[in-house]
């Protein structure tokens, strides 16, 4: 149970935006005489002891793990941890409110930028097992605040197994001193032990039994004469392994003990478990054997598997908050990244991913990830493209408290989150000119300073950098360092486009078209040969993307009737080309153009999504774009 619930509240407190993980559990009242609320709490028979608790504060890097403290123990109903147990309905509340009453440490709130606390009962069948409490330092959305009760729900699951675990193997130690005790207490004991005796031939003919051995193999006492005991062994090649190796202990003459064998029941042939013990009797005429009746043992063991499996499965769910998907795919360009993930995911080389939009970097950099040694620390993402250049040391390095206006309480940078894990830096060919240097020299030393303050703090991070852009040609042209492009390039890595690797479109659509109908709760569409050759001879300059926003629209547009995808037979149009006059020179266009007209388009998206960013009809799926990196360029151009 320890491990469970430590892997709980950790799992949760590995995110940054986490300050403090707990989990208080239903219990019978034990430290009443000393508890603080007890005036709270009128029959003190059963209130939420806190049994777990995890998170790190970003000042001092104190990890908050104690179990101790004034709210060690709270009655059912008192203060809004306890309402949220007695009612068994979630609660979402600021950091600060009316019930304040019931932080200990009011400046802790906010020295740790407590902005949000979110209580969530944990629920099994109906009963309230106990209460998970989150203090988080950002605002918690509905989208949000739903999948947390989701993961509310997997870690009652997890608890409840834990307990049933801990419950087996505790029966099965008494049984098994159960057992021992009635091994020395009746040895000599037969007809009135508890323990089965039974004498047999050499061919296992039953000779003799005890009142138990007969109950327990179902056996009626005017039977034994003409039983075998090898007719009670299954037709099964282990059952029957377990028997010729007991049969040829007997008789080499040689003790058996403890084999365990699996029989069938004389009367109704269901089955069960003995651990057996035999010895040859003086002149090896026949056999004197014990056996327990370990059915009940075995069966529980088999059900502890089960509820382990069920243990992992669900940890694994709580883990992964977010569902990243598969890389999808069987053509001869996908398997050669695959085989280059494989080779580049157990070390420390930093990789570079090169692929046009929508090819799935950020996928392949979370494979190597997790692929990795560092798969149990933290994978940190940031576009390099929305950070302005001005934030870009505090972005990545973090400030201290004072060190610019607005800096108003320290921060840790993207260096020191992904700190023993993995930084990805998507779109680092964005990244000016002016930062590249520091961003350089901090990849070389493995040593940060934060904004505003003198210490050096050494880092240990792995870099995977991605980029649309040709970085060979971008250093051709200045806008991009040779040293840098060598410090990140150690182990380039392409991911073709989905027009290189059209055999993978059908599965990639047939994909897609089922996740889409789960989340839109939409009957299951079938792809046709006419569909996927459709898909197919489309040139998808989108990728990935834009084939799964295609096949989301058919979905939402299938409603009443069948999948249609509305594609241009020739992929994207190419502008025509322009005759210039003789000894004209094509203008080459600034970086003030680029943004100029990324502006333009961005607004121009807007206005005919109505102001949306996100969904089947917002601006992002017109542009082409993650809705996230719209929102930061739209932050960036100061686009209102």
């Amino acid at each position: 149970m320890p491990d469970v619930l430590g892997k709980i509240v950790g799992g949760f407190a590995d995110s940054p935006t986490v300050a403090l993980a707990r989990v208080w559990l239903t219990a019978p009242g034990d430290l009443c005489g000393e508890c603080r609320l007890r005036s709270a709490c009128p029959n003190q028979e059963r209130c939420l002891h806190l049994v777990a608790s995890a998170g790190r504060s970003h000042e001092t890097g104190e990890h908050f793990s104690t179990l101790a403290g004034a709210f060690r123990r709270i009655p059912l109903g008192a203060g809004d941890i306890g309402r949220a147990a007695k009612a068994g309905e979630p609660l979402l509340l600021p950091a600060t409110h009316s019930d304040d009453a019931w932080i200990s440490d009011p400046g802790w709130v906010h020295r740790e930028g407590v902005a949000t606390v979110v209580l969530q009962p944990l629920v099994l069948d109906g009963e309230v097992l106990g209460v998970l409490a989150l203090y988080g330092r950002a605002t918690v959305d509905a989208d949000h605040f739903k999948s947390l009760s989701r993961a509310a729900d997997h870690a009652a699951v997890a608890i409840a197994n834990a307990r049933a675990f801990e419950e087996t193997d505790a029966l099965r130690s008494r049984l098994e001193a159960e057992n021992v005790r009635l091994n020395e207490e009746y040895r000599d004991l037969f007809d009135e032990a508890p323990i089965a005796y039974v004498y047999e031939g050499l061919d296992s003919r039953l000779i003799r039994a005890n009142r138990m051995a007969l109950k327990t193999l179902g056996i009626a006492a005017e039977d034994l004469a003409g039983t075998y005991g090898s007719s009670l062994v299954p037709d099964t090649p282990d059952a029957r392994r377990r028997l010729n190796e007991a049969l040829e202990s007997v008789g080499r003459g040689t003790d058996t003990s403890g084999v365990v064998l699996e029989l069938r029941r004389q009367d109704n042939g269901n089955p069960i478990w003995v651990q057996w013990w035999s010895k040859p009797a003086p002149g090896g005429a026949y056999t004197r054997t014990m056996f327990l009746d370990i059915t009940e043992r075995v069966l529980l063991e088999q059900e502890q598997a089960r509820l382990q499996a069920q243990n992992e499965y669900l940890m694994g769910e709580i883990r992964g908050a977010h569902d990243y998907g598969d890389i999808i795919g069987e053509s001869a360009g996908l398997r050669k990244v695959l085989q280059q993930i494989q080779l580049v995911a157990p070390t420390n080389a930093a990789v570079l991913i090169n692929g046009e939009s929508g090819t799935g970097k950020e996928l392949v950099a979370r494979a190597i990830h997790e692929n990795s040694p560092r798969k149990g620390r933290a994978l940190i993402k940031v576009n390099c493209g929305a950070v302005p250049e001005n934030l870009f040391e505090s972005e990545f390095f973090g400030h201290m408290r004072g060190a610019f206006t607005g800096a108003v309480r320290d921060k840790p940078g993207r260096f020191e989150l992904a700190d023993g894990g993995t930084l990805f830096l998507d779109e680092i060919g964005e990244t000016p000119l002016g930062v590249q240097a520091k961003l350089l020299r901090v990849l070389q030393e493995q040593e940060i300073e934060r904004v505003g303050d003198t210490r050096t703090r050494k880092i240990d991070v792995r870099i995977i950098a991605a980029t649309n852009r040709d970085l060979r040609k971008e250093v051709e042209a200045g806008r991009f360092r040779q040293d840098l492009y060598y410090r990140l390039g150690v182990f380039p890595l392409e991911i073709p486009p989905l027009r290189e690797r059209r055999e993978d479109i059908a599965k990639l659509a047939t994909h897609f078209l089922r996740v889409t109908a789960i989340r839109m709760n939409r009957p299951p569409q079938v792809l046709t040969k006419e569909q996927a050759d459709q898909l197919i001879a489309y040139d998808w300059p989108g990728n990935i993307r834009e084939l799964q926003n295609s096949v989301e629209r058919a979905v939402i547009l299938a409603a009443q009737g069948p999948l249609q995808f509305e594609l241009s037979p020739t992929g994207i149009a190419q502008p025509a080309p322009q005759d210039t006059a003789a000894g004209e020179t094509a203008s080459i266009p600034t970086r003030e153009d680029w943004k100029r007209q990324e502006r333009a388009s961005i607004e121009a998206a807007l206005e005919r999504s109505g102001g949306k960013v996100f969904g089947p009809d917002g601006a992002a799926r017109m542009l082409n774009m993650k809705p996230t990196t719209l929102a930061s360029r739209i932050k960036v151009l100061g686009i209102r």
